[in-house]
């Protein structure tokens, strides 16, 4: 049987995040440990902004989940958790560990193990809302220290649309040395009108995508903004397990899946295969992940079109490592596991 130990840690940010729905300068972090005695696997639970899931919360719910020891399947496991309620990041945290414990027992890097090769799509890094001298000053640290290729850019600020868009020129003139590509995040900030309008004005400008133009829960209005966008539309805090897809297949390009939503490895891969099956776009993102989760996420990058892991890159200090940032690309190492180590 499979013994679960845990260790929490409160984890700073380099740069606070404001976005939509509030702002995070640090969160606390739950690190679980799967042991067979020999080898022991590692994952990460990690809160997202303005949601009730905690690192208490997540390590109550696996310490009852786990009292008696528990198989080392995640399969069977992911589906006992999803019946017994656990929060998606503690189920994430759990079925990581225990992926990680098959990589480290077969002796392979997870990427390997589960018949994939190492991505070579590169991470948007972030910057989140704030007023444009200050975009202007911290856009270029970000990207010079990151090396990064594209920069996603948070809007939806509660200030206004006209506040979104100076903090967007703002950004996208401080990213033209770097030829950085540009993708924009709105968390769900906008109405269907606004969004209609900041879709026009940003294609006008170059942007990539938009990302969760519309709130949770808004799904109906992605229909009418669908029908006449000039760029392509994915949506996030919409989509938490494979089922959510099919719900908003016919009214958006694609769809961006996060470890701590879904539930970790086991689900991820079941909403990418969904989403493939009707033709949408794939991106992976992150919520305040160290290189724990990151690595995590890089093992299967091969799978998606967009890629978003760029939380670690934005810690002071990122507690662990195994998840480098090599010409733009968040690139799995060939360690046993998904290749990533706790130091803290």
């Amino acid at each position: 049987m499979i013994r679960v130990s845990f260790k929490a840690l409160e984890i700073q940010k380099l740069y606070p995040l404001m976005i939509s729905r509030g702002l995070m300068s640090s969160s606390e972090n739950l690190f679980v440990f799967a042991s067979d005695g020999q080898h022991t696997g590692i994952g990460e639970l990690s809160p997202a902004t303005g949601s009730s899931w905690t690192a208490a919360q997540g390590q109550s719910q696996l310490s009852a989940f786990s009292a008696e020891g528990i198989a080392q399947d995640p399969h069977s496991n992911y589906i006992r958790m999803r019946e017994a309620n656990i929060d998606p990041p503690a189920m994430a945290a759990l079925d990581v560990a225990l992926w990680d414990l098959l990589g480290k027992q077969a002796n392979l890097p997870l990427y390997r193990m589960l018949g994939l090769p190492k991505s070579t799509v590169p991470t948007s890094v972030t910057i989140g809302i704030n007023p444009a001298d200050v975009t202007r000053e911290r856009v270029p640290e970000i990207l010079r220290s990151s090396g990064a290729k594209c920069l996603k850019i948070k809007l939806g600020s509660p200030q206004g649309r006209d506040h979104d868009k100076e903090h967007f020129a703002a950004a996208a003139e401080s990213a033209k040395p770097f030829v950085a590509k540009l993708r924009v995040d709105a968390n769900g900030g906008w109405t269907v009108s606004e969004a209609i309008m900041m879709c026009k004005w940003l294609s006008e400008r170059g942007v990539d995508y938009v990302e969760q133009p519309l709130a949770e829960g808004n799904e109906e209005g992605l229909v009418e903004l669908f029908k006449t966008r000039p760029l392509a539309i994915f949506v996030d805090e919409s989509i938490r397990f494979s089922p959510d897809v099919i719900k908003v297949a016919d009214r958006v390009d694609g769809i961006n899946l996060k470890l701590m939503k879904c539930g970790g490895i086991t689900e991820a891969i079941r909403i990418v295969a969904t989403a493939k099956a009707f033709g949408l776009k794939t991106m992976i993102g992150c919520m305040s992940e160290t290189s724990i989760a990151i690595a995590a996420g890089a093992a299967i990058g091969a799978l998606f079109d967009h890629i978003d892991l760029d939380s670690h890159l934005n810690l002071n200090p990122d507690p662990a490592s195994g998840a480098p940032i090599i010409d733009g690309v968040i690139v799995p190492t060939d360690r046993p596991g998904h290749g990533a180590a706790l130091h803290a």
